[in-house]
């Protein structure tokens, strides 16, 4: 359990530093709530979308060798941000895909480098 709620804190700080670091990200007055809700928004669609999303282009990958997996992190970010302002009404924005696909690199790297940081109780 505290394992998870580390992994959460660390995808909110990441993104947070990518939307700080992106002028296309916009997060709205409640910040705190956005970003952790966000996290959670992010966290189940990188669960469950992105492999089905893998698996569907798994040629394109191979043929780029692992390159388009960028474009699949992006849409995946787009939809997290597209499901947090529709279905739950949090005010968090990306502007355009390029704005995804920066977002989701920052969010990556700011991630990996907190969990390298943080230990997690293991």
């Amino acid at each position: 359990m505290r394992a998870m709620l580390i992994r959460w804190a660390v995808s909110a700080l990441a993104i947070a530093a990518a939307a700080w670091l992106v002028p296309g990200i916009e997060i709205g007055e409640d910040g705190v709530i956005v970003v952790l809700a966000m996290a959670i928004v992010l966290g189940l669609v990188n669960a469950i979308v992105r492999p089905i999303l893998t698996c569907l282009t798994c040629p394109f990958v191979a043929l780029t060798l692992g390159l388009f997996l960028f474009v699949i992190n992006a849409l995946a970010f787009s939809l997290a941000s597209w499901i947090a302002q529709n279905w739950l009404g949090l005010d968090f924005q990306v502007q355009s895909f390029l704005d995804a696909l920066l977002g989701s690199i920052i969010v990556s790297v700011v991630a990996t480098l907190l969990t390298l940081f943080v230990p997690d109780g293991k």
